[in-house]
């Protein structure tokens, strides 16, 4: 009941306040400036940087890495860092349709426009002849692979040879997302305290479209994996989960365990994470230092990303 007074209590607030936010130029979303990757596509994207392959480069794997909700990708840059000058795999960063633009593309986006760009990288790479391909996504980046696999996308092209998530979103930790459908349109939008440095790279405003559009998402996977689905035949998948996450439940990783098996009926891999940080693959620009086990924990996950890319 004392939840339900506070809700009532937080619409009245917000009911009498601007619908849409007061945007500053140094806001992601202000349309001051996009993402790196708008830019200079060709730092991001292999099917950018190298789109005639020659034979032996077409068979060296590639991995699709995709954010999150409200994120960039920047979400994926310290991978990239940590590679370094690797040759024997290749990453591309993916922007989410609507994301890394000005306030009103974002609340325009849904979650089906966030998705688009990793099924155009993914098809760009397979006509230039890309053979081994692999995809990898924290938080919502997660779940939107989940939703290609659950829908049978990959029937009709080459299969994924690895999938890891990074605490991937099923089940939310803020139980109140499941009332944006009342909520948001008295509110207009939300907001999220990043630091200085998160505020280059994540909205500060959450438009209620986008979160409806996240919780819509969100419900579809779940009932896929309540409705149980495998695995493309060939491909693995690897969850990392933190046992303490704010933004995405633990639960998540039991959800996935229990409604996904590989193409013969084994379960997945799933890996709880002695870690409170949501994506906590993403270390930079945290309120907070990262601890020795923080850094622990990321390289960890980048060793065995790597290595089960290079694998035979």
């Amino acid at each position: 009941m004392r939840k339900l007074i506070l809700i009532i209590a937080v619409a009245f607030v917000y009911s009498s306040c601007n619908k849409e936010p007061n945007l500053k130029d140094t806001d992601l979303e202000s349309g001051t400036f996009f993402d790196q990757s708008i830019y200079q596509p060709e730092k991001y994207l292999v099917s950018v940087a190298r789109p005639n392959p020659t034979a032996l480069e077409a068979q060296i794997p590639v991995v699709i890495a995709i954010h999150g909700y409200g994120a960039t990708t920047f979400e994926w840059d310290e991978f990239r860092a940590w590679s370094g000058t690797r040759t024997d795999f290749s990453i591309s960063q993916v922007l989410l349709g609507g994301h890394g633009r000005d306030y009103q593309t974002f609340k325009n986006s849904s979650w089906k426009d966030w998705r688009q760009p990793i099924i155009n990288e993914f098809e760009a790479l397979e006509k230039q002849g890309y053979k081994n391909i692999s995809f990898a996504g924290s938080s919502t980046g997660s779940t939107l692979i989940l939703e290609m696999l659950a829908n049978g996308y990959f029937n009709g092209h080459i299969k994924p040879r690895h999938v890891f998530l990074i605490d991937p979103i099923i089940v939310p930790s803020d139980k109140l997302l499941t009332l944006v459908g009342v909520l948001g349109p008295i509110i207009g939008y939300t907001t999220v305290d990043n630091t200085k440095d998160e505020e280059k790279y994540y909205y500060h405003y959450r438009p209620y479209e986008t979160l409806q559009e996240l919780r819509n998402v969100i419900n579809v996977v779940r009932k896929d994996l309540e409705n149980g689905f495998k695995l493309p035949a060939g491909c693995s998948l690897n969850v990392f989960k933190s046992e303490k996450d704010a933004v995405a439940d633990p639960v998540s990783a039991v959800m996935i365990y229990k409604g996904l098996t590989t193409n013969t009926g084994g379960h997945v891999d799933v890996s709880m994470v002695p870690s409170n940080l949501h994506v906590y693959t993403r270390l930079a620009g945290r309120d907070i230092s990262p601890s020795a086990s923080d850094v622990q924990n990321q390289t960890l996950v980048f060793n065995k990303i790597a290595n089960l890319l290079i694998s035979k």
